[in-house]
């Protein structure tokens, strides 16, 4: 019962009305990115296949190496820099890839609870 009407008081909310009514889909990923939109998306990765692997390996080096600082002060070091990475990214490939995809993923989203709840 409760679950039902917080679904459908997030279903009156005018974003989600607007991505059923628009019936949002991804459309858009059809058209060609651009060298910014393409650059952009590979930081993105680059930033997330990077970051894990070499806090690990520089986690291993430091318990090689018996230098605690190693990981202590270059784990943040090599995370913030990740981070630097991603937000670059995020701003090259700017933010209408993520809008189209999240109003697709709403209104889908919703459709199925609305669906199930009923």
């Amino acid at each position: 019962m409760l679950k039902t009407k917080l679904i459908k008081r997030i279903a009156e909310t005018h974003y989600v009305r607007s991505a059923i009514t628009d019936k949002a889909d991804l459309s858009a990923f059809r058209k060609k990115p651009s060298f910014r939109e393409l650059l952009g998306v590979s930081a993105i990765g680059i930033s997330y296949i990077v970051c894990w692997p070499a806090i690990s390996g520089l986690g291993a080096l430091s318990v090689y190496l018996r230098q605690p600082l190693l990981i202590a002060i270059g784990g943040p070091l090599l995370y913030a820099l990740s981070h630097l990475v991603f937000l670059a990214g995020m701003y090259l490939a700017g933010a209408e890839y993520s809008k189209i995809f999240l109003r697709w993923a709403t209104r889908v989203a919703i459709e199925k609870l609305m669906s199930k709840s009923s």
